[in-house]
């Protein structure tokens, strides 16, 4: 491991058949965005990438001049600066974003995690990092959880899933989950939501609709049961008034009544009126 340095520059010789002999950038995490040129006897920089250093910034094949190096030097440096302030951008953005982002390996393991989830969750980065995230996935999720992992694993991309994970006092948050696998590096990409607000007010509306129904097929109910007088035949409406049955017909419908006299009681008018007639010559 080179030691921790203010470096612009690391120079590592190669010998082909040997491999690297210094450490590839991997493993140098405190000079990870200084330029790194590769001084070989190798000119094919596929061989130099196969030997173990998969992106030097550039590399020189011996013999050289000092104004060959300089010049190779001065190239690295323009491409790391770069390199650099595209990094800085990406980490700035990483870091102030308000969703959630997080590198999670495929072995199931958070590799990086943005403040968001301290914010949200209440877990330090550094817990959540020690245990396996299907450790903090709602355990009725967690099947559904695992086997879309899986598919993301497999090639797949995971668009619009949602699961709920624990929080640090034992409560529960909704995440909304959009993820891409890389799968050359082993990691999932993925940024997720926190929809939990929204979750609560959709159960509410739908609380509340299901109540207006229930109350609606209770008044329909009620209306179904007319209170109606067995001697009059008058109705009674809602503010305890009476109605004759036109009456009320009309206010509660479009209906307009038309008079006429049915058969029976055009029989009954005559009986009537031939008991009358008899009872007066009698």
């Amino acid at each position: 491991m080179i030691a921790a340095a203010a470096a612009d520059v690391v120079l590592m010789r190669f010998v082909p058949g040997t491999g690297i002999e210094s450490a590839p950038r991997e493993a140098l995490p405190t000079v990870a965005r200084c330029a790194v040129i590769l001084i070989s006897t190798e000119p094919d920089a596929a061989a130099l990438r196969e030997a173990g250093f998969r992106e030097p910034d550039d590399y020189i094949v011996r013999p050289f001049s000092a104004r060959e190096l300089r010049a190779v030097i001065e190239l690295a440096l323009f491409k790391s600066d770069a390199e650099n302030a595209v990094r800085e951008v990406e980490d700035r953005f990483f870091e102030d974003s308000i969703d959630l982002l997080c590198h999670l390996d495929f072995n199931g393991r958070f590799k990086r995690l943005n403040p968001a989830w301290e914010r949200t969750l209440g877990f330090t980065r550094e817990e959540l990092m020690s245990r396996p995230f299907i450790e903090f996935v709602h355990p009725d999720d967690r099947d559904r959880t695992l086997k879309q992992n899986a598919a993301v694993r497999a090639g797949e991309r995971a668009l619009g899933f949602e699961n709920r994970y624990v929080c640090k006092d034992g409560s529960y948050r909704w995440f909304h989950w959009n993820a891409t696998p890389n799968s050359s590096g082993r990691v999932i990409y993925s940024v997720a939501r926190d929809i939990t607000d929204s979750k609560r007010s959709e159960v509410e509306r739908e609380l509340m609709v299901r109540e207006l129904k229930e109350a609606l097929a209770e008044m329909k109910s009620m209306r179904a049961i007319l209170p109606i007088c067995s001697s009059c035949k008058r109705i009674r409406d809602d503010e305890d008034y009476w109605h004759s049955i036109e009456h009320y017909v009309a206010m509660q419908t479009p209906t307009m009544f038309s008079h006429g006299i049915c058969p029976s009681c055009m029989k009954a008018r005559e009986d009537s009126d031939e008991h009358l007639e008899r009872e007066r010559e009698l």
